[in-house]
């Protein structure tokens, strides 16, 4: 069967999906995910609003992983168009698009963000290591050569150095991209970087020592000093407004916004900034990225229209209204190839080999 009748031939099948909606069509596009891509996309749908004249997309906060289940559950007006990620699409969640039909999918990756640790700006000034974020959070510890359950209460039960006030961190819930990268970024290297990690680096294969970490350095403690705070971040900024001793974690979108009432905690002396993202020398960053149904394309009205001013310059460019929010650009060339990709319904390829 050759490429043009394929195409023809999924083409088909989406439309017939849609035929077997009801029948009025649906009038606007649908998003779901990331609540750190969210402003994002709030922002460029605003805009898009204002130049087409069309209704802005409905957008839903879910977490990236609850946003990828969603996305993947099929094509037709009753699932979404899009769906936002503060992670990579992982290999698992393509296979379960695929399973369900939803077969051609672009990638976007729209630039980067950093993951922030703040507190209120009535709290005192922090400056952690990622080790000591794992002592804080991990839900096991090393302690006399072997793993036991987390026994540190205080900041200063893991150092002197530290303020001599309980450790109460607000975070988001497994469903979140930002959990999935802050345990990657801040959990998986902290660990790594104790003396037990070490040793047990050098004694395991390479297999083994990935099983460990996976196993043992990305469950969070749930004994009360790290709580799951759910996807709005606005309500971690309530809580740290009414407690000045808790910090918080979320995007630097997030700290960026709301700087009038958060000021961060240094990573290793190191203050999350447009620069310091962008160079590497912030030590928890990450891509964020948006995904495309291509299957809804010239089907849901105005869905080109959106996807085509998310990637312009106007709005992530270096000089974009994107950045006013907090996203960190790509460089010239690798946003040419996005808007490429995004406009032309590229299909994305890293999980097909």
């Amino acid at each position: 069967m050759n490429s043009r009748i394929v195409a023809l031939t999924a083409a088909a099948v989406a439309m017939g999906a849609f035929a077997s909606e009801p029948a009025q069509a649906r009038d606007h596009i649908k998003i779901v995910g990331s609540s750190t891509v969210y402003p994002y996309a709030q922002a460029v749908s605003e805009e898009f609003a204002k130049k087409s004249g069309k209704k802005a997309p409905v957008l839903e906060s879910t977490g990236t992983g609850g946003g990828m289940k969603i996305f993947c559950k099929g094509i037709g007006e009753a699932h979404p168009d899009i769906t936002n990620a503060s992670r990579a699409m992982k290999k698992k969640e393509w296979e379960n698009c695929q399973k369900n039909g939803v077969k051609e999918i672009t990638e976007v990756h729209i630039g980067f963000d950093g993951l922030s640790i703040a507190l209120s700006r009535k709290g005192g000034d922090f400056d952690l290591t990622k080790a000591q974020i794992f002592k804080a959070l991990a839900a096991e510890v090393p302690q006399d050569g072997k793993l036991v359950a987390n026994p540190y209460k205080k900041w200063s039960d893991i150092d002197k150095s530290l303020p001599d006030a309980a450790i109460t961190v607000y975070g988001p819930p497994p469903t979140s991209g930002t959990r999935d990268a802050f345990v990657e970024l801040a959990m998986h290297k902290g660990c790594k970087g104790l003396d037990y990690f070490k040793a047990q680096k050098t004694s395991l294969d390479k297999k083994a020592f990935k099983k460990l970490v996976k196993d043992k350095c990305s469950r969070m403690r749930q004994d009360g000093p790290f709580i799951e705070a759910g996807e709005n971040d606005n309500l971690i900024v309530q809580r740290l407004d009414a407690d000045p001793k808790a910090l918080g974690i979320f995007g630097y979108s997030f700290l960026f916004e709301n700087q009038d009432k958060l000021k961060a905690v240094k990573i290793s002396g190191v203050e999350p900034s447009f620069k310091t993202i962008a160079d590497g020398s912030y030590g928890i960053s990450r891509p964020l990225f948006f995904y495309i149904k291509n299957a809804h394309r010239g089907v849901i009205k105005g869905l080109d229209e959106f996807i085509a001013e998310f990637v312009s310059e106007d709005a992530f460019g270096p000089e974009g209204y994107l950045t006013e929010r907090g996203l960190v650009a790509l460089a010239d060339d690798k946003r040419k190839a996005i808007h490429e990709a995004a406009t032309k319904s590229k299909g994305m390829t890293r999980h097909t080999n």
